[in-house]
């Protein structure tokens, strides 16, 4: 599996482990710190793309946006499943034709997310618990590209989650993080969200963050490992099928 990832923070963490257990092998590129992409598909059977602080369409500062759509594209293409959190979801939305815009809600923190009804005939979300807390950090939105099925859905963002295709996933949540990761996020970048929100409200928030962390990390962590696992199963079914 091919994993894109944008932003030294922001890597594969707890899905890394629990895909490396469903016996994935990772090759971690990062496009915009000088580690190439590759010029296409060959040798991989998936890919994941990971979050960052960038703008989705910002290709004028991170022109490696542009090769990194056209390579989920042949992805998709090819029938190998893709998986986006975060900014690597809004880059699957881009690529597939929708728009990317700053949301009216910055979002932060374990947040309720709802799975929807689609959600919970499909086969990543069926039969998980219908109101989900999933780290939330982010500031921008995605719309749905035509086609696309939305899979979750929360009080401030409407699309939290789509499926383009059989094979194709995006999420605005990072449920790839671990407890160590997520509470690093929240411990060591706090000078991001006073700089973001002010001081008095950043505090709120971050104590808000440190308490929902308390209540619903575990849990997060647990969809990471039912959600990861089955769609490391669809990427070994889509590979036995090319096989045979």
């Amino acid at each position: 599996m091919l994993v894109i990832q944008n932003e030294p923070t922001s890597h594969v963490s707890l899905l890394g482990e629990h895909l490396k257990a469903a016996g994935a092998d990772l090759v971690t590129v990062e496009p915009h710190h000088g580690s190439d992409l590759p010029d296409n598909t060959e040798g991989f059977d998936g890919a994941v793309v990971l979050g960052g602080p960038q703008h989705a369409h910002n290709d004028a500062d991170y022109p490696a946006f542009a090769s990194i759509c056209d390579l989920l594209g042949e992805f998709h293409d090819q029938g190998k499943p893709l998986l986006g959190l975060c900014l690597g979801g809004q880059l699957l939305a881009r690529t597939f034709g929708a728009r990317v815009r700053v949301n009216d809600h910055f979002e932060y923190g374990f947040l309720p997310i709802d799975i929807t009804a689609e959600g919970q005939q499909d086969r990543l979300l069926g039969g998980l618990a219908p109101r989900q807390h999933i780290m939330q950090w982010h500031e921008d939105t995605f719309g749905l590209p035509d086609g696309a099925v939305r899979l979750m859905t929360g009080a401030t963002t409407a699309n939290q989650a789509f499926r383009y295709g059989d094979t194709a996933y995006g999420f605005q949540c990072h449920f790839e993080v671990s407890l160590d990761h997520a509470s690093n996020w929240i411990e060591n970048f706090n000078h991001v969200i006073i700089g973001k929100l002010g001081e008095e409200e950043g505090r709120k928030a971050i104590d808000r963050a440190r308490s929902e962390f308390q209540r619903h990390a575990s849990d997060a962590n647990e969809f990471c490992r039912a959600v990861g696992g089955r769609w490391a199963e669809l990427v070994r079914e889509r590979r036995q099928a090319r096989a045979a």
